[in-house]
């Protein structure tokens, strides 16, 4: 067996939008996201968070099913549309949720880990230009304001930013998330104010003397050359570059990877976005990174990609239902390249898990293949804490099935299997492997 250090915090993630519903309820505004929803083939079945896992009202059920589970940290994000409804209005009811879930959270001794931004940015920001207006900086270090204000003395960690690669590429270069914008001189400026942000923010929690500490989360996936070929290892390199360097650089060395500004000016024009004085922002000292893993990409060179010429391939076996290769010794890898790269500072995984296609069978949900998955990433995860790294705790995604994004319904990550139809939740066989996991501390 292989023990965890004692203090290693086991707990599980979930966002906003994705499971919360109650879309209407205590004034919360609209979201990118309902808005994106409602647009014909954005979403699988036009699909949306209206009701979600109706969270919003099922949260003392959820909370003691984490407590069942016997975590000691759960992470959740705030939904920005409720506390900022319209522009110029602060909505004090939309903390109430909150206030409330945070309250059944220390009933139960669970430690909260909170999200600033989860993505569901409200639509009058959209409106102004979203990310791509610098304004938005200051506009979301008032929202951050307000939330350590109010619960700055109840909620010790912090997390700016869930994976702004994402928010940046998926939603304005790729056009598959919200907005659903496909240019990618957008994409860079977004990523820049994204980063700029966090750093705003970092600057205010620290000059407001909180007793906490703050990071940021980056979904991390290691590029693998699909052969030893020259071409394909720089390849690879290149989509590293966007995947990885262009957000871990400028966080922990303080400027964007030379390569990449060389790729993205000649590609699309001067990256006129940076100002003077941005990159010490960005490079404002942090307590801790979040690091969502899920897969590596295997990286061929493809001259038909009009901007890395790069391509990643496509695996057909050993996948997860959402077509991601299955490759726990890339965690192990990834982390030890951040030690050695980038910081020695507390490492946390602030998501990992997998989609797979549960079905209810005589009451039960065997996933096993969930089983497998996670067993075979937290070995990984020891492996790097054996060998001496600063992984400080880890948060399996997700606590229950819920509204996946550009996939609706139609993907399930949860270690506890929701029914659409009534909502009724059951915790799956990996959850009750993991319950055992967190209570020995241990893994085979």
């Amino acid at each position: 067996m292989k023990s965890f250090p004692e203090t290693f915090i086991w707990g599980t993630a979930t966002a906003s939008y994705q499971i919360e519903g109650g879309a209407h309820e205590e004034g919360r505004g609209e979201s990118i996201w309902d808005r994106f929803s409602r647009q014909p083939g954005k979403v699988y079945q036009q699909e949306n968070g209206k009701i979600a896992c109706d969270h919003y009202h099922r949260y003392p059920e959820d909370v003691q099913l984490m407590s069942e589970l016997g975590i000691k940290s759960y992470r959740f994000s705030f939904a920005w549309p409720r506390l900022f409804p319209e522009e110029g209005k602060f909505n004090p009811e939309g903390l109430n949720f909150y206030k409330r879930l945070l309250d059944e959270l220390e009933a139960k001794g669970i430690t909260p880990t909170a999200t600033i931004y989860h993505w569901d940015l409200p639509t009058w920001l959209q409106d102004k230009g979203g990310w791509t207006n610098r304004e938005i900086v200051d506009h979301f270090v008032t929202y951050a304001k307000v939330l350590f204000e109010t619960f700055g003395d109840r909620i010790k960690n912090w997390i700016t930013h869930n994976e702004p690669w994402c928010a940046a590429f998926l939603g304005h270069a790729l056009g598959v998330h919200a907005p659903g914008h496909t240019d990618w001189n957008e994409a860079l400026i977004v990523s820049h104010h994204l980063l700029l942000s966090h750093g705003k923010v970092v600057e205010l929690y620290r000059s407001m003397e909180l007793n906490g500490q703050i990071g940021i989360t980056l979904n991390l996936s290691p590029a693998v050359p699909a052969t030893n070929d020259s071409m394909d290892k720089d390849a690879a390199w290149r989509l590293d570059g966007f995947a990885n360097r262009w957000f871990l650089d400028p966080i922990f060395k303080g400027k964007y990877p030379e390569d990449m500004m060389d790729t993205y000016s000649r590609k699309f024009g001067p990256l006129n976005f940076l100002k003077e004085g941005d990159l010490g922002v960005i490079g404002k000292p942090i307590d801790f990174l979040g690091v969502n893993y899920y897969s590596h990409n295997s990286i061929s060179h493809n001259d038909d990609d009009p901007v890395f010429q790069a391509k990643p391939i496509n695996e057909t076996e050993n996948v997860t239902d959402m077509g991601w290769g299955i490759h726990p010794e890339s965690l192990y890898h990834l982390l030890k390249r951040i030690q050695s790269d980038y910081t020695n500072l507390p490492l946390y995984i602030t998501e990992n898990g997998a989609a797979f296609p549960d079905e209810v069978e005589n009451g039960k949900i065997e996933d096993n293949d969930r089983i497998r998955y996670l067993h075979d990433h937290f070995v990984a995860a020891h492996r790097f804490i054996e060998e001496g790294g600063n992984l400080k705790g880890y948060y399996v995604w997700s606590l229950m099935d819920n509204f996946e994004w550009a996939f609706g319904y139609s993907k399930r990550f949860g270690i506890i299997y929701v029914d659409y139809e009534t909502l009724e939740r059951t915790p799956k066989e990996s959850y009750k492997w993991y319950q055992n996991i967190i209570k020995t501390n241990q893994i085979d």
